[in-house]
């Protein structure tokens, strides 16, 4: 027989409370029981949960210390917001969650939140994909840490493709970190941000190189709670997107005749060929 009993894995965001998405205020005010960890989550989010709700700090929690309110809620029939840092997507540790809660027939739900690499780009003004520099955004950590990596994830590789890159959980062996990114081809002088907790009131948010990231971190005495983002795209000129291009259509507007031949001549003249009608990026 399936619980009336529900677990809410909530973003918190990066950080400030009013980065959190609506659906997220409104499940923690929701919530009979929340569950938060102080050490990465900003106290201001419980600003939202009813004055009668079970506030619970899992900072000093295995898994094995917040199964049981899992269970109580399953009993019971509670709603439980999990709250999470970032986007409960990224490194939250909430698969192992999922699969205890419906083993105990709990329903779940996911709130996505805005995570720390977005809300960097958004401090220092940056798009990360900027047309014709960076078209990918690589989202990983250093190698070697307390979880394995599986094969074929470096950072040495994932730096060959040159496009922009942010690196989480990896501050603490920021000289590892510089040595993987010059040897897999970024050169020493690739813009670099470093950013410790975006965000909340004492933030930080640096601007180097590549070839400076080492000494950033150290001058700032940073090994925690740190991201970098890494690529051409940190200084770009912002070369023309197509999709607001007069030469460009789509299903809400036509294209101008004579901008649509100019873009597709530049567009040809790049790729060495003709564009194929309709299908310009």
């Amino acid at each position: 027989m399936t619980s009336d009993g529900k677990v809410w894995f909530v973003g918190a965001g990066p950080g400030a409370a009013d980065l959190l998405t609506l659906r997220a205020a409104r499940v923690i005010a929701d919530a009979d029981i929340v569950i938060w960890a102080a050490s990465l989550v900003h106290a201001d989010v419980l600003a939202h949960a009813r004055p009668d709700a079970e506030i619970i700090d899992s900072s000093q929690l295995p898994i094995e210390g917040v199964l049981p309110l899992y269970r109580r809620a399953a009993e019971q029939g509670l709603t439980v917001a999990r709250i999470h840092s970032g986007d409960p997507a990224l490194w939250g540790a909430v698969q192992e969650q999922l699969d205890l809660c419906r083993a105990l027939d709990l329903a779940v739900e996911i709130v996505p939140g805005v995570s720390s690499f977005t809300a960097v780009a958004a401090i220092v003004g940056r798009e990360l994909t900027v047309p014709e520099v960076a078209q990918s955004v690589i989202l990983t950590r250093l190698e070697g840490g307390k979880t394995p990596m599986p094969p074929g994830e470096r950072v040495r590789d994932f730096a060959r493709h040159g496009t922009t890159m942010a690196l989480f959980l990896s501050a603490a062996r920021s000289g590892q970190v510089q040595a993987e990114l010059l040897a897999g081809g970024y050169p020493p002088d690739t813009p670099a941000v470093v950013a410790y907790q975006a965000t909340w009131p004492d933030e930080l948010v640096v601007r180097c190189t590549v070839g400076t990231l080492e000494a950033t971190v150290k001058q700032h005495k940073l090994w925690k709670h740190t991201l970098f983002l890494v690529g051409p795209a940190l200084a770009a000129e912002g070369t023309r997107s197509h999709l607001y291009h007069p030469g460009h259509f789509h299903t809400f507007r036509r294209a101008e005749p004579a901008a649509r031949a100019e873009l597709r001549r530049q567009t040809g003249a790049r790729t060495g060929g003709t564009a194929t009608p309709g299908h310009t990026p």
